[in-house]
């Protein structure tokens, strides 16, 4: 802890923080391994507090909720400066018939997002700077670099690591941003993005040869460890070689490499006004082969890494899922700290009792629970799901769809409630995403909301296996066998077997064996952020958000004229569905379920599977804080749905034996119709075909500001205060 107060937050700058050079003295960051080791905890502690990429900041604000997957929960003129950041910039050019839609009186920066997520992750470069600066300059660093993996070398990585998860995380928000790899340096202007990714992809390569895998002693994967590093070069490699929006204001000659090599593009689309293009590298296959080693290098060999092709759990229920145990693994309580889930590859820790964990608070099962001794606590859930996806989108035999979306919450009293489409929070804003849920930790934390110790996964290894198949699909078509064979792999996780996968179907559907595993890509990580990043770097938006638009537009009109719509894979969304709470204990022996038996999708409490409420609430209770008052649910803990995915026709002689059984009717669909404009038109809300997609974060007015001219903003965007 010494040592991480030396690496201050004190700014070399107004509009750039970086710790001071005089607050990190070399001697004593280098003099041994514990103190160094103690300084990058420092960073990593910056780093996970000031969320970012993974819990608040702008993942939470525009990354978790722009999608045709992952959409807004909250109305937009309730929260605005969330929808304008979530989408495309300039929509007052969209074609949008009501006046009263647009960005006129709106401060998109009032949420901070701009200038503090450009802020941190400066302050963090700044502190990776110092301890890389030092380290290089020591008598023995290129005796130290001669060798192969030491603990030394390990915390250079772990160092080099960080710098280059900055700023991959700085391009893709900002684009062209500033580039500083010496302390306490000034920058003279904005560098471009191709300059700044060939530099942190020249010093990951250098590291990794040098950095432990995660099972090794002393590394655990709350560290940035070799594997990470090799999936970290993919990730870099997928976006720089991908269609990206690029400013034509900085000079003819501004994006080139190291060498002097000025870049050519293959152009999309221009907006002259805006003075920007979208378009790709001519020179793409480069940056693909990088990645095909060493996506290939971490698929061979990841030791302390695995993919959960097996669900090993058993007991009372059936299990069968190991995609769902994925996830049950990231959710241990506060008794069993400091473990992580087999698939990860790198999780930001949470811990219990004591820090804003957003998961599941912010990404997770949705409950109405206070903020305090409650069951589970309040959780408000960012992450909601578009209803096209988990209707029309997923196949229904998909055992991945349940752990992604849920249908009900949580009362925060220990019985499940139905989640409506109206626009809000908790058990209103649509579809929630399902992978986290306190009511399956294995120790819950009831006492106060926010601190469950849910970890954040930040890289799994089922990501590096996706960008390796497509990376050498890119690179040598539908018949390379490791691209078929990884995609595979993945699928029949998901379906069970070969028959039910439909791989050559799937391949075929799409058109080619790279498109199908993006595509793939869209089921394995709902809920998580990727797909909005890869639809801009796939140059799909042009062909999704006609779809996704007219999609809907059929949806909504069918639900309004007729009650229900009927989707391609045979499930109805229906304007109502009826609702029963029952004693699941009682019918089954558990109220917590997991994968719904085969034969059994009938059931209305079992299926969709996945949801339900803690075994026993009461218990958990009585240990967390016994002098607070217990849950009230009693028996009655689990909904039973009918409806859900086949139309019932409200004047039916079924509907009134479901009332006089006991169920109640309650609004579904209808609530999508009178929300229209926020499922379907404002959901790419700015995009326009042949114009390039400002997707983008503005630097904000402090930056702007206080850089004395040095930065100005591109896209349309002001440079002035007010943007």
């Amino acid at each position: 802890m010494g040592a991480a107060l030396l690496l201050g937050t004190t700014s070399c700058s107004d509009f750039l923080d970086q710790s001071s050079p005089s607050e990190v003295d070399k001697e004593f960051v280098l003099s041994g391994e514990t103190s160094l080791r103690a300084t990058l905890n420092g960073i990593y502690e910056n780093w996970r507090s000031y969320g970012l990429s993974h819990g608040n900041g702008t993942f939470y604000n525009m990354i978790v909720s722009s999608s045709d997957t992952e959409i807004q929960p909250e109305a937009y003129n309730s929260q605005i400066n969330r929808w304008l950041m979530s989408y495309f910039w300039g929509w007052q050019n969209d074609g949008m018939d009501d006046s009263n839609w647009g960005t006129e009186n709106v401060n998109p920066d009032g949420n901070g997002s701009f200038d503090s997520t450009w802020n941190n992750f400066y302050d963090l470069i700044g502190k990776c700077n110092a301890i890389i600066e030092a380290f290089e300059n020591r008598e023995d660093f290129e005796a130290l670099m001669e060798g192969g993996a030491s603990t030394l070398t390990q915390l250079y990585g772990e160092a080099i690591a960080m710098r280059a998860t900055c700023y991959y995380e700085l391009i893709r928000h900002y684009g062209d941003c500033a580039f500083l790899t010496i302390q306490g340096q000034e920058p003279d202007g904005l560098t471009n993005r191709d300059y700044i990714a060939e530099y942190i992809l020249n010093d990951l390569q250098r590291a990794i040869p040098h950095m432990f895998y995660a099972s090794h002693a002393g590394i655990d994967k709350s560290m940035f460890n070799r594997t990470y590093a090799e999936g970290l070069i993919g990730r870099i490699c997928l976006w720089m070689g991908g269609y990206q929006t690029r400013r034509t204001d900085l000079g003819e000659d501004f994006y080139k490499l190291a060498n002097g090599t000025v870049l050519n593009f293959d152009k999309v689309s221009t907006n002259s006004s805006r003075k920007c293009f979208y378009g790709r590298r001519t020179d793409w296959r480069s940056l693909y082969e990088i990645a095909e080693k060493y996506l290939g290098d971490a698929y061979a060999k990841h030791d302390g890494v695995v993919f959960q092709s097996t669900d090993p759990r058993s007991g009372d229920r059936i299990y069968d899922n190991p995609f769902q145990y994925v996830f049950q693994q990231t959710m241990v309580g506060y008794e069993v700290d400091n473990t992580y889930a087999d698939e990860s590859v790198y999780e930001v820790p949470e811990t219990n009792a004591s820090s804003n964990s957003e998961r599941p608070y912010a990404f997770g099962r949705p409950s109405e629970g206070g903020g305090s001794n409650n069951y589970p606590c309040k959780t408000y859930d960012q992450a909601r799901l578009a209803p096209m996806y988990y209707y029309g989108d997923f196949d229904p035999q998909d055992k991945r769809r349940d752990v992604t979306v849920t249908v009900t919450g949580s009362t925060g009293q220990g019985a499940e409630k139905l989640i409506n489409f109206k626009k809000g929070s908790r058990t209103t804003g649509g579809l929630a995403l399902n992978k986290w849920d306190e009511n399956r930790m294995t120790s819950p934390w009831t006492v106060k909301q926010r601190q469950s110790g849910v970890n954040n996964p930040f890289m799994r290894f089922s990501d590096i296996m996706l960008m390796l198949a497509e990376v050498r699909a890119a690179l040598h078509g539908d018949a390379d066998a490791v691209a078929k064979s990884v995609y595979t792999d993945i699928r029949v996780r998901a379906f069970g077997n070969l028959a039910k996968a439909k791989v050559d179907e799937q391949i075929a559907k799409w058109g080619s064996l790279e498109r199908a595993i993006i595509e793939e890509r869209k089921f394995e990580f709902g809920g998580e952020g990727s797909r909005r990043w890869d639809l801009i770097r796939a140059n799909l938006l042009e062909e999704v958000v006609p779809e996704f638009w007219a999609n809907s537009t059929k949806m909504i009109n069918d639900l309004r004229n007729n009650g229900y719509h009927t989707f391609d894979n045979g499930n109805q969304i229906s304007a109502y569905v009826w609702t029963k709470l029952v004693d699941a204990k009682k019918e089954f022996g558990y109220r917590l379920t997991t994968q719904c038996p085969e034969g059994k999708e009938d059931d209305p409490v079992l299926y969709p599977s996945w949801r339900g409420q803690n075994d026993d609430w009461a218990a958990v209770a009585a240990k967390n804080n016994p002098s607070a008052k217990g849950p009230s649910a009693g028996n009655l803990t689990n909904l039973a749905i009918k409806g859900l995915f086949r139309y019932i026709d409200p004047s039916s002689e079924e509907a009134k034996a479901l009332e006089a059984d006991g169920y109640t009717k309650e609004p579904w669909g209808v609530d999508i119709v009178n929300n229209e404009k926020m499922y379907n038109r404002l959901v790419f809300a700015g995009f326009k075909k042949g114009d390039p997609p400002v997707y983008m974060l503005m630097m904000g007015p402090n930056t702007i500001k206080n850089s004395k001219g040095k930065f100005t903003n591109g896209y349309g965007f002001k440079s002035g205060s007010a943007n």
